[in-house]
């Protein structure tokens, strides 16, 4: 049982890497994502306030449950010009 976590940008740079497969015994919400995330990636921790979250392709707000099989994307703030 895993979720397919990806990094973009800075949080590539951040993770020490651009994917990372995350154990997901059971469904966990937004916070709990975070918390597994920071454990294994403290770096990330600076950039979370700036970070929406991607499953499946799709962005969600902090009520959404992430589990097995998903893939989940970091996606840091982008600027254009």
């Amino acid at each position: 049982m895993i979720m397919r976590i990806l990094f973009f940008a800075q949080l590539k740079d951040g993770a020490g890497c651009s994917s990372f497969e995350l154990p997901a015994p059971a469904p966990m919400n937004a916070e709990q994502l975070w918390i597994a995330l920071l454990k294994q990636f403290p770096a990330l921790a600076d950039h979370r306030p700036a970070v929406r979250l991607a499953k499946n392709s799709e962005y969600v707000g902090p009520e959404a449950m992430f589990a097995d099989g998903d893939e989940v994307a970091l996606i840091p703030p982008v600027s254009g010009g």
